[in-house]
């Protein structure tokens, strides 16, 4: 094989990790697997959380459905994208449409496939899920509040999957859960702010669209005046333990996002405190092994 050869096929690769997102992915892997240790059967051993095999097939379903995604949104968003994004973009294009959309069937059939090997009604999940994502990007994210809500509701559902797994129903989970709802909202209207100039190229009618700069920013500091309830909530509850210092740090973080959303005004003032709520997200993730150490140590030391 040849170094040209090999660098095309380097390029296709990166295209296709960059089409699917693939750090997200990996992000979500993570976090399902953390999550089911540390929430949800928090009193399983380690060993049989690795190696529940109906939790790796949700996990894949989950992944295959959200790469799926990334795909169809990609070919539903090329025209905005081009304009918000136009680096990424160009390196999306390096691989065919034809190809992407191949790989978007064949995902969603393994989405479909190992949901059905924990179950029928895994595989109905599954099916639901796959439908809302296409029914999303090909029409819900066109309109303002609607396609505000369904994006945020697809954010979280792949949590939903393995939270049902375990049937673990404490109410310290919801209230966790609606912090996130509302964290990723107030990222997705950020996002909005961010990507106007695409969605007035590619007519889509986004929140930012219909209700101005102005408006959209009050939500944003509404829904964050909003998640002091459930930070307040957390960091009473002994149950978070370690956990309670990530929670310092949204409030923190969460008060200087909604300060500079104010004075923002520009694309890279939007995409700065865009990346800040992920990168607060993604701590979040991983801070979840701090919910109890002593959990910690006996789950990777004693039981493993």
């Amino acid at each position: 094989m040849n170094a040209t050869k090999q660098t095309s096929i380097f390029y296709k690769i990166f295209s296709l990790l960059s089409v699917v997102r693939g750090y997200n992915i990996l992000v979500l892997i993570a976090a399902q697997y953390l999550a089911a240790i540390f929430i949800f059967s928090s009193k399983n051993s380690l060993k049989s959380v690795l190696f529940d095999w109906h939790l790796l097939y949700l996990v894949i379903a989950s992944v295959c459905a959200v790469a799926a995604g990334y795909i169809i949104n990609n070919f539903y968003d090329a025209k905005a994208d081009q304009i918000n994004k136009p680096i990424k973009t160009n390196l999306d294009n390096y691989v065919r449409q034809e190809t992407k959309l191949s790989l978007y069937f064949f995902l969603n059939f393994l989405g479909f496939f190992f949901g059905w090997l924990v179950s029928w009604r895994a595989a109905l999940f599954f099916s639901g899920y796959i439908f809302c994502i296409w029914f999303y990007s090909h029409k819900l994210k066109k309109y303002p509040f609607i396609g505000l809500l369904s994006a945020t509701i697809l954010t979280i559902l792949p949590f939903f999957v393995v939270f049902v797994h375990y049937k673990n129903f404490s109410k310290i989970i919801f209230v966790h859960a609606f912090f996130l709802f509302l964290v990723i909202m107030i990222r997705e209207l950020i996002k909005d702010l961010e990507n106007i100039k695409g969605a007035i190229a590619n007519n889509y009618n986004t929140f930012t669209i219909k209700y101005g700069e102005q408006k959209t920013k009050r939500f944003a500091i509404l829904l964050l005046f909003l998640t002091l309830i459930p930070v307040v909530i957390l960091l009473i509850n002994p149950a978070i333990s370690g956990m309670k210092y990530y929670f310092y740090m949204a409030l923190v973080t969460l008060m200087y996002v909604g300060f500079s959303l104010l004075k923002s005004t520009q694309t890279n003032q939007y995409r700065k405190l865009h990346n800040i709520l992920k990168i607060l997200l993604l701590i979040g993730v991983f801070s979840l092994i701090f919910i109890d150490t002593s959990l910690l140590l006996e789950k990777v030391i004693d039981k493993l």
